[in-house]
């Protein structure tokens, strides 16, 4: 499909309509003093949705840039579109046909009522570049600090690169990033000409030292069963073993089983069902 000048208009006002309607209160970011303009500003939406500030400033624009589907889909899930919303995006943006959502839209009711079904069993559900999109309570509880992290940092490759002082430590913590960098990679595979997988690398190894000597190493490997040990700061070792579902294309349900009644015990009382044992 052809964009046109004004197609290319029509596509920047739609987008400085949609973000001047979201609040910073609403993607967790602070008001801050002096803002001038209702709703965020370009730069957050460009942190927010993982693309870089000059790249957005210039969609927003009108001006003659490519934008991959991948990207689309970020910028409305940051913007908090709709169904026909996101479809109008994609018209102006010049795709034909509008891929299905395989991000947040597509957590269904069917999937949230799975994951509050679990119980004690804490699960995610998470895209293939780490986004946490939902989880249960149990998974709250587990890891408090990606349920709190801004929504531009609930990823559990950010957290566990830049924020390894958590309430649950990671136990062979070299070996389980490897694996999940070399998991990343074959995902970034598919997705290597999308200017928001491309900022994230660039963010994550300009920010993580551990990631970057990782991702040199240029391996790759399938995402699959896993057995993970934390310390936990008040409840000892906690041990899971860990199942990959795939749920949606581009969408995996992450379930932590419990392997001992010790782990089974402590997540009950992370989520306040239980006591600590004397």
């Amino acid at each position: 499909m052809t964009v046109t000048d004004e197609r290319r208009s029509d596509l920047a006002a739609f987008l400085r309509s949609r973000r001047e309607r979201v609040t910073p209160e609403m993607v967790d970011l602070a008001p801050g003093p002096r803002r001038r303009t209702p709703g965020l500003r370009r730069e957050e939406v460009a942190q927010l949705a993982g693309v870089g500030v000059t790249w957005y400033t210039w969609l927003e624009q009108g001006r003659p840039i490519n934008a991959s589907a991948q990207v689309l889909d970020a910028v409305a899930r940051t913007l908090r579109l709709d169904s026909a919303e996101r479809h109008h995006l994609y018209r102006l943006a010049g795709h034909a046909e509008v891929p299905p959502n395989a991000d947040s839209s597509q957590v269904t009711p069917e999937m949230r009522q799975i994951l509050d079904r679990l119980g004690d069993m804490p699960t995610s559900l998470t895209n293939s570049r780490y986004d946490i999109l939902a989880m249960n309570a149990a998974y709250a509880a587990l890891f408090p600090e990606i349920a709190v992290a801004p929504e531009g940092e609930r990823n559990s490759l950010w957290q566990s690169c830049l924020n390894p002082e958590t309430s649950a430590v990671l136990l062979n913590r070299e070996q389980e990033l490897a694996r999940a960098v070399a998991v990343f990679r074959a995902s970034y595979g598919r997705h290597a000409d999308d200017p928001c997988w491309q900022d994230f690398v660039r963010r994550l190894t300009a920010e993580s030292a551990t990631f970057a000597r990782l991702w040199a190493r240029q391996d790759v490997a399938d995402p699959g069963p896993r057995v993970k040990a934390y310390k936990h700061e008040r409840l000892g070792e906690l041990r899971f073993s860990t199942t990959s579902l795939t749920a949606a294309p581009e969408l995996r349900m992450v379930v932590y089983t419990p392997l001992d009644d010790e782990t089974r015990s402590a997540v009950s009382v992370l989520m306040g069902k239980g006591d600590i044992a004397s």
